[in-house]
């Protein structure tokens, strides 16, 4: 069997079981794909695959069962289609994030928006352990954030506007974490249950209840996998923009001192994670400091 040069080295390019055929993985940060290049990638798939493809749980498409030698073309093909080759192995992989406020009403942040600038800045880079990154609009974790090796949760602190509530009941009714009562006519809330959702801001009928702001939980150190672990929270901020430079410094420590052949996961405690979240809240004096999730 004979690889085009190159070509079979990318993370995106996997060996089958028969070995005489791989699986092509694109790239699709956030799975967000027009329908012309959909339509691009059906036609790729009859040309150099067997007219099949493989959604994936990272959000992307695969070709599978390609032949070796057609790799360089089905390359070339994918990156004039908008969708070129992905990454699978020690990368930075496909970004994951849900529809965000786009299209959700759940949703408290631009998740899609993000996972692109992520992607521009990060997609592919060679790291010493594989890097996953997921992004929920809010608390409801719909593609688990914090089972990847960096999760984003974006949250709302609600207010209540002193001195107007009604007491209708509605913001108790709809929070799902018991964390709101109705006492003497007006809403208390318990912010020891409270997961910063924005569910009891959005259901008010009155716009009594305010969000103090939107903002982004970053957790790090999360796996799926056989023995899943929750990953730790490192910090909040307040703006794309802080995270962004968050997602960098991070990548930046694991790069610098993780070691390959082991999960991210398992090294935590090795690579002294409360010293670098302790550095990064004094990099970073705009960010707020959380309660670290012990593993």
């Amino acid at each position: 069997m004979q690889h085009e040069s190159g070509i079979h080295m990318k993370g995106g390019v996997i060996t089958e079981r028969d070995p005489d055929f791989t699986t092509v993985r694109i790239r699709a940060p956030a799975g967000v794909l027009t329908a012309e290049q959909l339509n691009g990638i059906s036609k790729l798939s009859k040309k150099y695959g067997t007219g099949v493809v493989h959604c994936t749980i990272r959000q992307t498409i695969e070709i599978p069962h390609v032949k070796p030698a057609m790799l360089k073309r089905l390359a070339q093909q994918l990156e004039k289609n908008g969708t070129p080759v992905g990454s699978e192995r020690d990368e930075v992989v496909n970004i994951i994030s849900c529809p965000g406020t786009e299209r959700c009403q759940f949703a408290n942040i631009d998740t899609i928006s993000l996972a692109k600038r992520i992607d521009e800045k990060l997609f592919g880079k060679v790291m010493p352990v594989k890097m996953r990154i997921g992004i929920s609009g809010c608390p409801n974790a719909c593609v688990s954030p914090m089972l990847n090796e960096i999760g984003i949760i974006g949250r709302m602190k609600p207010i209540r506007t002193t001195g107007l509530c009604t007491g209708c009941g509605f913001c108790a009714y709809y929070c799902k974490e018991n964390a709101i009562k109705i006492k003497m006519g007006i809403s208390v809330l318990d912010e020891e249950k409270c997961v910063e959702c924005g569910m009891c801001v959005k259901s008010c009928w009155f716009n009594l209840l305010k969000s103090a702001h939107s903002h982004y939980l970053i957790t790090v150190g999360g796996r799926r996998g056989r023995h899943p672990k929750i990953g730790r929270e490192l910090m909040t901020v307040e703006t794309e923009d802080q995270v962004l430079v968050a997602i960098e410094k991070i990548i930046d420590w694991v790069y610098r001192r993780a070691w390959s052949g082991r999960l991210l996961s398992e090294q935590l405690d090795e690579l002294h994670f409360e010293k670098f979240r302790e550095d990064i809240l004094k990099q970073m004096p705009d960010a707020g400091a959380v309660g670290t999730v012990k593993n």
